[in-house]
This record gives structure tokens, C-alpha cells and sequence, in this order.
């Protein structure tokens, strides 16, 4: 039982007395620390597989902020790279695979990692993250979506226009969805296997999902972080494991996310927090969703933009405050302490007797 379990009752809906507070990306190249540990590590790809210095990283935001939870270090790619695609990572261009996923003959190759392991190394810095923080906020641990890692794993890296798998999905969309069950039959024992190592809530970040048509969102997303919820296991360490889903570009569908059975949603910047509220009822706990820019301004109108945020979704439980994405890389990590201090000061207002 964590000290601080703020989050997990949140994200159950649960009275609290201040709402929770962590950050997409709260590890990161924001913070000097950050930059001086992968400096040690020599390359990025060495600091996710090296548990010591992952777990290192996790820390760092909990130490200078005192977040209400922790999230692994990690890379949503470490599935297709287990899967034999001979991932490498280059500065300024990010994420290449030296072979993508095209063909028939591609799909048949993929391997079905095991997650201790092909993925040992995460378990290993779940373990070792957990008991490093002693018990002082919940960890959480996360995966790509299937849509998610399939989009990479077929464009063979970053895109922004994603014509290689979107293609797919017209033309063959037969092969996509043979892909796409892989992929969420790995995520699932990805994901099972955080909770046995320590993870105590966990989230699938469908980062590409909202680029999709409404019919194809349903059919080749949402259908199978439906499917990987319905599998995992719901409680672990006598208490529940809650799970987030986050569709970057989303909002229209909250409603059908909220079907899935998972406990929250995270929202991106673009949705009414309040109005989001009013849709999903008390469904699921909702995260989110101060916009990341605003970080870029001054303390005081981060407070004030935090205030808005807060007064958006209104008294009562369930809202764990978040970023819409991931923090940028050019805060300054003083005006992440200003929105922290905010949230906590501001926040009780919203919790306790109406």
C-alpha cells in the first residue's frame, strides 16, 4: 500500500482529499538530471535496457517534485523490438526499424516475445523501481496500443502522415488486422507481466489513434485495447489495478472508450475536461489535460491556467490532473514546480463536503 495512494483512488473514483498529480513524460529531457544520466548511459536505447539507470530516471521527478505517482522509463517500442525489427534510435530523426512489417511474409516472421525474457530488462526496473520507492507513490507502468505499434512497425519509423499503414488498412486490411492481433496478444502479456513485477496501474497510450475515421478508429483501435482490458488482471497485491487509456486526438469517441472497461480516461488538450465529464458520467475517472505549452508561460498563468483546468471538471472524485501530452523538452523544470504547487494548493477546494 503506498503512502501517497492519492492516484489509485482517483482513478477509482474514490474520495481523496487534493487531487492527484503526475506528468506524461515527467521523466525527460527537461531535466538536467535527466540529461546527465543519459550522458552516463552513452545512447537512449542503453538507458531504457539498463534497469538501474531507468530506474534512476523514474526517481528523478518524484525526488525534485514530490509527484503523486511514479511511471517506468521506458519506450513504447520495445515490443516491436523484441519482435526482431532491429529498432535504433537517431538523434533528430528518432525511431528507425530496419525491417518493417509490409508483407505476408513479414507479419509470419514476427516472433512472440517472452516478457521476462525478451522484455526482462523492463520487469527487472518495475522490481527494481518499486522497491527503490519504498513505498512513497504508486508506479505505473504502460504500452503502446496495437494501432499505436503497428503504425511504426509498418512505416518502419516516425510519420506524420502514416501513408504506409493507412494504406494497409484499405488495401489489405486483412494483413493489418493479423498484425494487430499479434500485437495486442504481446501487449496483454507485456502489460500482465508490469502488474506480477510491481506496476500498480497501467496505461495504453494509443498515440496515433486519432488520425483514424470513426469506423476505422472502432475497428482497428479501440477493439483491441478492449480486448487487451478484458484480459488483464483487475487486482493484484489486494488492492485494484486500475488502467488508463489515452487516444491522443480522441475526443469523439469518449464514450466508446469509456464501453471498455477500463477505470479512466486520459484527455488531450483539445477536449472541455467539464464537458468530458458530462459525457462519461461517473463511468471512469478522467486525467488530464492542462495543454503542454502552457508550461511555457509564467508562473502565475500557469496557476491560473491550472485553476481553469480544475474548475472545469469541478468538485467530486475522479480527475487526476495531467499534461494533454507529454511535457516538452524546453520547460523549465521551475514552472512544473509552479503547476505543482498550484494543484496542490488549489485543488482541496474541490474535494470534501460540497
Amino acid at each position: 500500500m503506498p503512502q501517497n495512494d492519492l492516484l489509485l483512488r482517483a482513478l477509482l473514483r474514490q474520495p481523496v482529499e487534493r487531487t492527484p498529480l503526475w506528468i506524461m513524460r515527467q521523466a525527460g529531457r527537461y531535466l538536467p538530471e535527466y540529461r546527465a544520466t543519459r550522458a552516463r548511459a552513452g545512447d537512449f536505447m542503453t538507458l531504457c535496457k539498463t534497469p538501474e539507470l531507468a530506474c534512476e530516471v523514474t526517481l528523478q521527478p518524484i525526488d525534485r517534485f514530490g509527484l503523486d505517482a511514479a511511471i517506468l522509463f521506458s519506450d513504447i517500442l520495445t515490443i516491436p523490438d523484441a519482435m526482431g525489427l532491429g529498432l535504433s534510435f537517431t538523434e533528430g530523426e528518432g525511431p528507425r526499424f530496419a525491417r518493417p512489417v509490409r508483407s505476408e511474409a513479414d507479419v509470419d516472421a514476427l516472433g512472440m516475445p517472452d516478457p521476462e525474457d525478451d522484455l526482462g530488462y523492463v520487469m527487472d526496473a518495475v522490481r527494481l523501481i518499486r522497491r527503490e520507492l519504498a513505498g512513497r507513490v504508486p508506479l505505473i507502468g504502460f504500452s503502446g496500443s496495437p494501432w499505436t505499434l503497428a503504425t511504426y512497425m509498418v512505416e518502419g519509423g516516425a510519420s506524420k502522415e502514416l501513408g504506409c499503414v493507412r494504406g494497409m488498412l484499405y488495401e489489405r486490411p486483412e494483413l493489418l488486422h493479423r498484425l494487430l492481433g499479434l500485437l495486442a496478444e504481446a501487449v496483454t502479456a507485456y502489460l500482465q507481466a508490469q502488474i506480477a513485477a510491481g506496476a500498480q496501474a497501467v496505461m495504453i497510450f494509443d498515440t496515433w489513434g486519432g488520425l483514424l475515421t470513426p469506423r476505422a478508429y472502432r475497428s482497428f483501435s479501440l477493439d483491441y485495447m478492449a480486448r487487451i482490458v478484458a484480459a488483464l488482471p483487475r487486482e493484484h497485491e489486494g488492492r485494484r489495478v486500475p488502467v488508463i487509456l489515452f487516444t491522443k486526438g480522441g475526443g469523439a469517441w469518449l464514450e466508446a472508450m469509456a464501453e471498455t472497461g477500463c477505470d479512466a480516461l486520459g484527455l488531450d488538450w483539445t477536449v472541455d475536461i467539464g464537458e468530458a465529464r458530462a459525457r462519461v458520467g461517473d463511468r471512469v475517472a478522467l486525467q488530464g489535460n492542462l495543454d503542454p505549452c502552457a508550461l511555457f508561460a509564467s508562473p502565475a498563468r500557469i496557476r491560473e491556467e491550472a485553476a481553469r483546468v480544475l474548475a472545469s471538471y469541478g468538485h467530486g472524485p475522479g480527475h487526476v490532473f495531467n499534461l494533454g501530452h507529454g511535457i516538452h523538452k524546453d520547460v523549465d523544470p521551475e514552472h512544473v514546480a509552479a503547476l505543482v504547487e498550484a494543484v496542490r494548493e488549489l485543488s482541496p477546494a474541490y474535494h470534501g463536503a460540497a
